[in-house]
C-alpha cells in the first residue's frame, strides 16, 4: 500500500455564488473559503425538519474534526483549511487538529453579525 497520497490540483468550486478554492501539491492540500459566512453555511448541515421524530441517543457521537485529522494522517496529507486566506485549522500534522487563533476570533465575530 502507498505510504501517502500525492496531489497536484487547482480547482475552484462555486457554492451559492461563492468561490471555494482548492489547491494541492505533493502531500499538502489547501482549501480556501472566502469568508466566515461561507464556512458557517457549509458546516451548518441540512435544515432540520421540525416534524421529524427525535433521533435516539446511542452514546457519544464521534468528533468529526478528529475523524478528518485521522483520515488525513492515514493518507499522508496535510490539509490546511483557510478562511479569507488565513489558516483556521490544520489537519494531519499531529494527533489532533490544530486550531488557529484566527478560527477562534472568526467564530466569535460571526456570533455578532446580523445576516
Amino acid at each position: 500500500m502507498a505510504r501517502g497520497l500525492d496531489v497536484e490540483a487547482r480547482l475552484v468550486i462555486s457554492f451559492d455564488g461563492d468561490d471555494i478554492q482548492v489547491a494541492g501539491s505533493g502531500g499538502y492540500l489547501i482549501i480556501n473559503l472566502p469568508s466566515q459566512r461561507v464556512l458557517d453555511k457549509l458546516t451548518s448541515g441540512p435544515p432540520k425538519d421540525p416534524n421529524a421524530p427525535a433521533s435516539p441517543r446511542t452514546g457519544p457521537k464521534p468528533d468529526p474534526m478528529q475523524q478528518l485529522n485521522d483520515l488525513a494522517h492515514q493518507l499522508g496529507l496535510v490539509l490546511d483549511l483557510r478562511v479569507g486566506g488565513k489558516t483556521y485549522v490544520t489537519f494531519g500534522t499531529g494527533r489532533s487538529a490544530k486550531i488557529s487563533l484566527n478560527a477562534v476570533l472568526g467564530k466569535i465575530g460571526s456570533f455578532f453579525r446580523n445576516d
